[in-house]
């Protein structure tokens, strides 16, 4: 049995053996983030009367255009504190009539972008959608306040960009507020196309929808945990890709969830109060989110949702009957839930844009029939790359259990049989950051 770093807590502890403990740069960052703030925002966007994605786009005070305009304002008064690595910018286009959209009707994202220093080419992506509705999806004129969906991953995202505008981040993070959520995930669709478009190396996407309440239907309440979805078989898999993973395995092993375990290794911990709770699945039964455009794009995404909902509270007329309180007002937020989830995304995001890139092209070299193990993979391009590390499990386990440091090599034989675990690498830089887990395909 090969030397290991570490191994895993017993069955439902933690850390699990690839967690990475939270250095004081880190919780210095996650120190400045801000219920008070967060809480501010939700309201600010609350006041706007309804963000519905067919509502006004030219009145100062009510509608979506007027929570365009201060979103677009704030990010760009964060930016002022950038040095000039920030810039914040409005992303339009026309969406066509369809379903949910009657008219032509221009959809609009808000976008900051906090430049890489070091390798700004790879980039990574939060976001929360503006858009707001009541109960008739194409009720633009109704108030629909949208406190919790998703004011509060809105307040999520412009709270981490105003934490990170003054910091220099090794790759390049997008905070994005997406519009036409409700109306069919469009704004979503369309950044993530623009990103495909131009060949842009997006390695991580979060969207943070309805985050604002620990607080079930039933007023239970589950304050410190926050779940995040993450697809296994990706939704972009090709007849190709389907053949290979049937063939070897790999269902719990797509990109997307490798993710989702580096975000429990980074922000499962007491700097953000927080248990990370991994769902396999894209998303929640007959719901759907803003990471979905990016998964279909064949880019990483996944979904941070609260704990359990509470359907009175969202996509509700605001109202009152026998007695109970409908609709998605701010009193029903718990803003320092959401500050807490601001620290997971805030971790992960960090973590992600310090350490090195995921590593390209692992593969399991199989010419020979043998009972050992030889792994191959490209060389990162970062100044800072330190080695790499193999990390392994068995076929059964959730988490990876054993790590083991290889050295600045692109090649390592292991004493273990392919046919009997699952291998990943990862790569280390010089502070000891690690870089999400890449998952090997064979190769002949």
């Amino acid at each position: 049995m090969p030397q290991t770093q570490a191994e895993a807590a017993p069955a439902g502890g933690r850390p699990p053996a690839t967690a990475q403990p939270p250095n004081r740069e880190l919780r210095a960052l996650l120190r400045e983030i801000d219920p008070a703030r967060i809480e501010a925002t939700v309201r600010r966007l609350v006041s706007f009367g309804t963000r519905h994605t067919l509502s006004t786009q030219d009145d100062p005070a009510r509608g979506i255009g007027a929570a365009r305009d201060w979103l677009l304002s704030e990010l760009r008064s964060y930016a002022e504190a950038s040095g000039g690595r920030m810039t914040a910018e409005l992303q339009s286009y026309v969406q066509e009539p369809g379903p949910r959209i009657p008219s032509p009707t221009r959809i609009t994202n808000v976008i900051a972008t906090l430049r890489g220093s070091v390798t700004p080419e790879r980039i990574y992506v939060v976001s929360g959608h503006y858009d707001s509705r009541v109960t008739d999806v194409m009720d633009a004129a109704s108030d629909a306040p949208g406190a919790d969906d998703d004011a509060s991953g809105v307040a999520v995202v412009l709270e981490l960009a105003r934490v990170m505008a003054r910091r220099r981040p090794a790759a390049t993070i997008v905070f994005a507020a997406v519009a036409g959520e409700e109306q069919g995930l469009f704004g979503s669709a369309y950044m993530a196309q623009q990103f495909r478009a131009a060949g842009a190396d997006v390695q991580g996407m979060f969207t943070n929808d309805i985050v604002g309440s620990p607080t079930a239907d039933d007023g239970t309440e589950d304050p410190y945990t926050i779940r995040l979805f993450a697809e296994g078989v990706p939704s972009s898999e090709t007849a190709e890709q389907a053949a290979l993973r049937r063939s070897v395995g790999g269902e719990n092993d797509s990109a997307t969830r490798q993710l989702a375990r580096f975000v429990r290794d980074v922000a499962d911990n007491d700097a953000t109060g927080m248990n990370v709770r991994v769902i396999y699945r894209r998303d929640r039964y007959r719901r759907g989110g803003d990471h979905i455009p990016f998964l279909e794009r064949a880019y990483p995404a996944a979904r941070f949702t609260e704990p359990a909902e509470d359907f009175a509270h969202q996509h509700q007329d605001v109202r009152v009957e026998d007695g109970k309180q409908y609709g998605d007002l701010p009193e029903f937020c718990d803003f320092d839930f959401t500050a807490r989830v601001a620290k997971v995304n805030g971790a992960a995001l960090w973590t992600l844009a310090q350490a090195p890139g995921t590593p390209r092209a692992a593969k399991i070299i199989t010419t020979l029939l043998t009972n050992s193990t030889q792994l191959v993979w490209t060389r990162g391009t970062e100044p800072d790359l330190a080695g790499y590390e193999i990390v392994w499990r068995e076929t059964t386990a959730p988490e990876w259990t054993h790590v083991v440091p290889v050295g600045d090599v692109t090649t390592y034989e292991i004493d273990l049989s392919k046919d009997n675990v699952f291998f990943g690498v990862r790569a280390v830089n010089t502070k000891g950051l690690r870089s999400p887990v890449a998952f090997p395909d064979p190769q002949s």
